[in-house]
C-alpha cells in the first residue's frame, strides 16, 4: 500500500502573466513534454461571456498561467487582463450588464464554500490605474455554497445561497442597502434569471422533494409570487422545467423555459404575467436547449443527439422550421449570438482540440502558444443492454493495428451527464500509451431522452453497472479488449461506479482507478453539501435512516471485501461533493485486509484547476496501470 500527498500550488516557473499565452515557462514545458502532457499544457480559453449593454467587454477562463483563472477582454482594443490569481484557480465569474464590474466567487482551496467578490473591469481601484482591489460584492451575506446569481441594470443583485443549516436562501442586494431575504426552503433551489427591467425574478425549486425535476416560480423583488409553473404535479409526476432566460429587450416579460413534456428537453416560451405558453415547433431528434438572440427576434438552438451537437436558428414569430447554423461534426460545448447576429461557439471533437469560431468564419479567441496535439476519432458502438440499447464511444490506439488491446473503461461523472464526441486529454493519454478507451453512456446519462435519464432510481449504481457490463462483454467478444487487462476508471460518479464495480463484478476487472469517488455512501450523504443530499434522497427514495437497505446495496463499502483488483484512489481533502472522510473509511477497510491499493490525497476540492496537478494525477494513474498490467507500450515512449 502506498500513501501519497500532493499540493496544487502552481510551480514558480509558470508565474501568472498579464494575458493568456504570455507565460514563457508554460510554453517551454509544453514544447519539450510528451505528447499527452502537451494536450494538458496547451493554452485554452472558454467561450467569452459578454456584457449585455457593453458587448465589447467580455470575460473568459484560461489556463495560460498553468492555473485556470478569469480574464477580462476589451474586444474593442484587444486588451486582455488577468482578473483572478489564486493558488487553486478560479472559474466562476459574471460581468455586470454595463460591463463595469467583474463578480467572481471566492472559496477556500476548492471547497466551493465562500462569497462573491467584485473588482472593476479595467482593474485598479474604481477603474483607475494601480493595483486591483477586490471588495465583497454582497456585504452582509456570510459564506455559502452558490445557488445562482443574477445582476440587474441598476446594480441590484439576486443572490442564491445554500448552507447545511438553512437549506436554500435567496436574497435581493441593492447598492448601499442591507440584503433582503425573499426565499427560504430546506430543499434545493436556485436563481434562474432577472428580467430586463429588474421587476421579475425566475427561480427554480424542488420544494416537492424531487431534486431531479425542478418547478419554476416567478417573483417580484419583494418576494411576492407572480406565477408558478410545475410539471411535477406536486412531485407525483417526473417532468422537469428549467429557466433558459428572460427576453433580453425592454418591455418584454417573456421567459424561455426548458421542459420535458414530450420525453426530452426542449424549449417553450412562457409569459408569467399572462400565463400564456407558446409551444415551439422544433422537430429535431434528441435534446434541444436555446437562448435568445440579443434582439429577441430568434432563438439560438443547441441540439444534442447521440453524443454530438450542432446549432440552429429558429424564429418563433415566423414559424416554419429551424435553419441550421453550420458547424463541423463533433460537439458544441457553448454558443452565443452577438448583437450583429453572428454566432460564436466553442467546438471540438475527440480527434481535434477545442477552438472558438464565429459563423463569419473567423477564429474568435486564439491564445498564443503551442497548440494541443490531435488525438484519434471515436467510433460509435450500440450494444443491447438490460434496459435498452446502450451507446458507447470507442477510441483505438494507432498501433498495433489489431487488438485485443488493454482497455480502459473511462466512466463519466454526473450521473446526469454524458460522454460526447469532444476533445478530452485524459482518454487521449491512455490511447497514446497503447490502450483502447471505451466510454459508456449508461442509464442515467443525459441526451437519450427523459426515460433513459430517469431510469436511475433506487438501484443506484447497480443499474449503470449492468449497462457497463453489457458493453464490456461486447468489447471482449469483438476482439477489441484483452479480457485480462480491463481497467475500470472514472472520476466523481465515475469513481463511485469504479469502486462499486470492483466489488460487485470482481471477476470482470483487472484494475481500478477511482478519482474523487463516493466510497461509503452513508457517510458521504451525511458529510456532503446540502444540494447533493437532496439529490441522493431523490435517487434512493429517502435518507439512510429511511431506506438503509438501498444505501447499503448501492454503497461500495458494502462490497469492499470482495475487491481483488489493485485499486488506485485519488481524493481532494477539501471536496464538498465526495468528502474525504468517507474515502478514508473505504481505504481503512482495504488496509485491514492488505489489499493492493494506493491513495493520493491533494490539497483541493472536487478536482484541480492547476494544470501541473492534473498532469501529475494522470501520470500516477498511468504508472499504476503500467506496474500492475505491464502493457506492451511503455509510457516513456508517448
Amino acid at each position: 500500500m502506498t500513501e501519497i500527498t500532493g499540493s496544487t500550488t502552481a510551480p514558480s516557473a509558470q508565474a501568472p502573466a498579464s494575458a493568456p499565452g504570455s507565460g514563457s515557462g508554460s510554453a517551454q514545458a509544453a514544447a519539450s513534454a510528451p505528447v499527452w502532457e502537451q494536450r494538458f499544457r496547451a493554452p485554452r480559453v472558454s467561450l467569452p461571456d459578454w456584457a449585455e449593454d457593453a458587448p465589447d467587454r467580455a470575460l473568459f477562463v484560461s489556463n495560460a498561467t498553468g492555473t485556470y483563472e478569469l480574464y477580462a477582454w476589451d474586444r474593442a482594443t484587444g486588451e486582455q487582463r488577468q482578473v483572478t490569481d489564486r493558488p487553486n484557480g478560479t472559474t466562476d465569474g459574471v460581468l455586470t450588464p454595463d460591463g463595469e464590474s467583474v463578480w467572481w466567487f471566492s472559496d477556500t482551496d476548492g471547497d466551493e464554500f465562500g462569497v462573491w467578490m467584485r473588482q472593476p473591469f479595467s482593474g485598479g481601484k474604481d477603474g483607475e490605474p494601480g493595483a486591483t482591489v477586490d471588495e465583497p460584492a454582497t456585504p452582509g451575506l456570510g459564506p455559502s455554497y452558490p445557488a445562482g446569481l443574477a445582476i440587474g441594470r441598476d446594480g441590484t443583485a439576486v443572490v442564491g445561497r445554500s448552507t447545511d443549516e438553512d437549506g436554500t436562501t435567496i436574497h435581493v442586494v441593492r447598492p448601499g442597502a442591507a440584503p433582503v431575504e425573499i426565499y427560504r426552503h430546506r430543499e434545493s433551489a436556485g436563481v434562474g434569471d432577472l428580467s430586463h427591467d429588474g421587476t421579475l425574478i425566475a427561480l427554480e425549486h424542488t420544494e416537492h422533494g424531487d431534486a431531479m425535476h425542478s418547478a419554476l416560480r416567478v417573483v417580484r423583488p419583494d418576494g411576492t409570487t407572480v406565477a408558478e409553473l410545475d410539471d411535477t404535479e406536486g412531485g407525483t409526476k417526473e417532468l422537469g422545467l428549467s429557466v433558459l432566460g428572460f427576453a433580453p429587450v425592454a418591455g418584454d416579460k417573456r421567459l424561455l423555459v426548458g421542459h420535458q413534456r414530450r420525453g426530452r428537453w426542449e424549449p417553450m416560451i412562457w409569459d408569467p404575467t399572462t400565463g400564456e405558453e407558446t409551444d415551439l415547433a422544433i422537430d429535431l431528434p434528441g435534446d434541444v436547449v436555446a437562448e435568445w438572440y440579443p434582439d429577441a427576434s430568434a432563438l439560438l438552438i443547441v441540439h444534442g443527439f447521440e453524443a454530438r451537437s450542432d446549432l440552429w436558428r429558429y424564429e418563433p414569430e415566423a414559424g416554419g422550421a429551424p435553419v441550421r447554423v453550420g458547424t463541423p461534426a463533433g460537439s458544441v460545448s457553448g454558443a452565443t449570438a452577438r448583437p450583429d447576429g453572428t454566432v460564436e461557439y466553442l467546438w471540438s471533437s475527440a480527434a481535434q482540440p477545442p477552438v472558438i469560431r464565429s459563423t463569419s468564419g473567423a477564429v474568435v479567441l486564439d491564445p498564443p502558444g503551442s497548440k494541443a496535439p490531435a488525438s484519434v476519432p471515436v467510433e460509435d458502438v450500440w450494444v443491447d443492454g438490460p434496459g435498452g440499447r446502450v451507446h458507447a464511444l470507442v477510441q483505438r490506439p494507432a498501433a498495433p493495428a489489431e487488438g485485443p488491446f488493454p482497455t480502459v473503461f473511462e466512466i463519466h461523472g454526473g450521473p446526469t451527464w454524458h460522454d460526447s464526441d469532444a476533445f478530452a486529454s485524459g482518454p487521449a493519454a491512455w490511447v497514446d500509451h497503447g490502450y483502447a478507451v471505451v466510454r459508456v453512456n449508461y442509464r442515467g446519462s443525459t441526451g437519450y431522452g427523459r426515460a433513459w435519464t430517469d431510469a436511475l432510481k433506487y438501484r443506484v449504481g447497480l443499474i449503470e453497472l449492468e449497462d457497463i457490463a453489457a458493453v464490456r462483454e461486447w468489447a471482449v467478444k469483438s476482439g477489441l479488449a484483452d479480457p485480462e487487462k480491463l481497467v475500470l476508471a472514472g472520476g466523481s460518479w465515475g469513481g463511485y461506479l469504479t469502486l462499486l464495480g470492483l466489488g460487485t463484478q470482481p471477476d470482470d476487472w483487472a484494475l481500478g482507478l477511482a478519482a474523487v469517488p463516493v466510497a461509503d455512501y452513508v457517510t458521504a450523504y451525511h458529510d456532503e453539501m446540502e444540494d447533493l443530499k437532496a439529490m441522493d434522497r431523490t435517487l434512493l427514495g429517502g435518507t439512510p435512516e429511511e431506506v438503509p437497505e438501498r444505501f447499503e446495496a448501492s454503497s461500495p463499502l458494502t462490497y469492499v471485501d470482495a475487491v481483488r483488483a489493485p485499486v488506485y484512489i485519488s481524493a481532494g481533502v477539501n471536496d464538498p461533493r465526495c468528502p474525504i472522510r468517507q474515502v478514508e473509511n473505504y481505504v481503512d477497510r482495504l488496509k485491514d485486509r492488505d489489499a493492493v491499493h494506493e491513495v493520493y490525497r491533494y490539497d483541493a476540492g472536487h478536482g484541480s484547476l492547476v494544470v501541473e496537478e492534473r498532469i501529475k494525477q494522470v501520470r500516477l494513474e498511468l504508472d499504476f496501470a503500467r506496474r500492475h498490467l505491464a502493457p506492451e507500450t511503455d509510457p516513456s515512449d508517448a
